[in-house]
């Protein structure tokens, strides 16, 4: 095979890929906006005065903690507020270091409780659990330090409900989260899971543990990240919940049924990604099963979180997240193309292979080889002005459509500064942010290929 040759396969394969993972997307997008369409018409009931309906299941709300002493009072006093007929919230002492268990007990009068627990899923030690004599609703379990997977495991052994909600303990809900994630469980009785939107807090106003004014950081590394969540939940996950093919809802908001997370073994305690992997697990068993079920996505704004403002937090976060991406995926082959994969197994999971797990590889060769080509003229320009549009061209179409979807179905950010903000970031960040991230999440499938050490590791936070 003469180079020239080489070269031209190698320039068209790129192209190919580039064409495939956008068109992919948009036809994502396309989904999302149906699905924000039908949205629309719902939301006029919302302008109406709410009242429960009496058919709500209750929900166990699940509180990891490790180490928040700052934050957890907050977080929990928060959570007591919100707007829901029946719910009971655990909070998990991860075996902090800190003083957040004694935090707890002060603020919310806490005292020993001899409560039997129901061992379904293996967990490191329980301590004691603690019941607050001021909010018959609140429990803490005291437990050995075995990370976020087993805390959440142990919240389940002691949860009385149906239905479960894990909730990061620095996670900012609004006080309809819970009557909102629960709406798919009320509308179609096969629905077995629900996520909903998470949102950058950072420049936001929050009293009380509730947000009070939405508005932009000024923190660069944090701007670049709401149109990057944007761009995530409102046309990736909704997307992808449209075919009912969503192979995550994130660990700072979603809402499960009790006994179909049991069934399939809780989760694992062993990956960095347990959010997804648990998603993905409950997939391959219940088509395996031939279970008629669904998991959806909730569009509404429901929770807020803080997302990290310095590039080294941000970096170690994204090798993280693309490390527990292979994670979940690699033990879960047998969904792949099987006979009753359906949607999951025939096209989410062949998309995040191709183009979220391995994609960092072809990606960031694909700039370096088009790069290289192109300056040592071994590809024409109009090969290389093509690989722009590609690459770059369409993902500012991207960006601009999930901020498109964001102004046509919430509208959470008013201001025409604000929206002029965005529309300067959609821009920059494909012209240096998402190739860096590129790179991280190299590294990310790096250190799992070499099976490096899992762990989260340290987050810094302002504490909003």
């Amino acid at each position: 095979m003469s180079v020239q040759l080489a070269v031209e396969l190698a320039t068209w394969f790129i192209l190919l890929y580039f064409a495939l993972l956008n068109g992919g997307y948009l036809l994502l997008n396309a989904l999302s906006l149906t699905r924000l369409a039908r949205g629309l018409q719902e939301q006029v009931l919302d302008e109406l005065p709410q009242a429960f309906s009496g058919l709500e299941p209750p929900i166990s709300i699940l509180v990891p903690a490790y180490n928040e002493e700052a934050s957890i009072v907050a977080s929990v006093g928060s959570m007591l507020q919100l707007a829901y007929p029946q719910f009971e919230i655990i909070v998990i002492n991860d075996g902090s270091s800190d003083a957040t268990l004694e935090r707890l007990r002060e603020a919310f009068d806490l005292e020993r409780f001899p409560q039997a627990v129901n061992e379904r899923l293996p967990t490191q030690p329980v301590r004691a659990i603690w019941r607050s004599r001021t909010h018959a609703h609140l429990r803490v379990i005291d437990k050995a330090n075995g990370g976020k997977a087993d805390s959440l495991n142990a919240g389940i052994n002691l949860a009385r409900h149906p239905l479960f909600c894990g909730v990061d303990a620095d996670s900012v809900l609004a006080r309809d989260s819970l009557h909102r994630v629960v709406r798919p469980f009320l509308r179609d009785p096969r629905v077995v899971a629900s996520g909903g939107t998470v949102r950058v807090a950072n420049g936001c106003d929050i009293q009380g543990g509730f947000l009070t004014r939405v508005g932009l950081p000024s923190n660069p590394w944090a701007l670049f990240q709401v149109v990057e969540y944007l761009r995530a939940f409102l046309f990736g996950r909704l997307g992808w919940s449209q075919l009912n093919a969503m192979l995550i809802i994130s660990g700072a908001f979603g809402l499960f049924r009790t006994d179909v997370v049991v069934a399939a073994g809780g989760y694992r305690t062993r990956t960095i990604g347990e959010d997804m992997e648990l998603v993905v697990r409950m997939h391959r068993m219940l088509r395996a099963q031939g279970t008629d079920y669904r998991i959806e996505f909730v569009p509404d704004p429901v929770c807020w979180t803080e997302a990290p403002e310095d590039r080294q937090t941000l970096r170690n976060q994204r090798i993280r997240w693309q490390r527990g991406l292979s994670e979940s995926l690699a033990p879960h082959w047998g969904l792949v193309f099987s006979r009753r994969g359906g949607p999951p197994g025939w096209l989410a999971f062949p998309f995040m292979v191709a183009f979220e797990w391995l994609g960092p590889l072809v990606e960031l060769g694909g700039y370096l080889f088009m790069a290289f080509a192109y300056a040592t003229g071994l590809i024409s320009w109009q090969a290389f002005a093509v690989f722009l549009f590609l690459a770059i061209g369409l993902g500012i179409l991207l960006s601009a459509s999930g901020l498109l979807l964001e102004e046509l179905a919430f509208h959470i950010y008013p201001r025409p500064a604000q929206l002029a903000m965005l529309a300067v970031v959609v821009v920059a960040e494909n012209l240096g942010y998402r190739q860096l991230n590129t790179w991280w999440r190299l590294i990310g499938l790096w250190r799992w290929a070499t099976n490096r050490q899992s762990t989260w590791g340290a987050m810094k936070r302002k504490g909003l």
